[in-house]
């Protein structure tokens, strides 16, 4: 069974800084993608960053510039980087991890999630 545990998440003044981990626990395949995810009250999840287990990265247009997700492998572990945190960036962050199976679908396993909260 596959666990996520994340942490950092918090209240920031609007302009600051925050970092997100990710560690990931259990058995799963080498080959896999993690990544952020977010879900504002009222509004559906939404990707944030996500980071393939070659490298290769992906971003809401509403980030760029702005976040950086990186991972470190040894650790199972997914860091998200968030920088001139706006009000609009508040919301409920998951940690997603997710790979292919044999038959073809993808897996999802998804964390507890963690509040941010930035203050105007």
């Amino acid at each position: 069974q596959v666990q996520l545990v994340e942490s950092g998440g918090g209240l920031v003044q609007a302009g600051g800084s925050l970092r997100l981990s990710c560690a990931a626990s259990g058995s799963f395949p080498a080959l896999n993608t993690m990544g952020w995810y977010r879900q504002a009250t009222g509004k559906r999840r939404e990707l944030v960053a996500a980071i393939t287990s070659a490298g290769s990265t992906n971003y809401a247009d509403s980030v760029k510039g702005r976040f950086t997700i990186s991972r470190d492998a040894a650790k199972n572990t997914v860091y998200l980087q968030m920088n001139s945190l706006k009000p609009e960036d508040t919301a409920v962050y998951y940690c997603n991890l997710k790979f292919p199976t044999s038959w073809g679908a993808w897996r999802d396993y998804w964390g507890q999630g963690t509040q941010v909260t930035v203050s105007s």
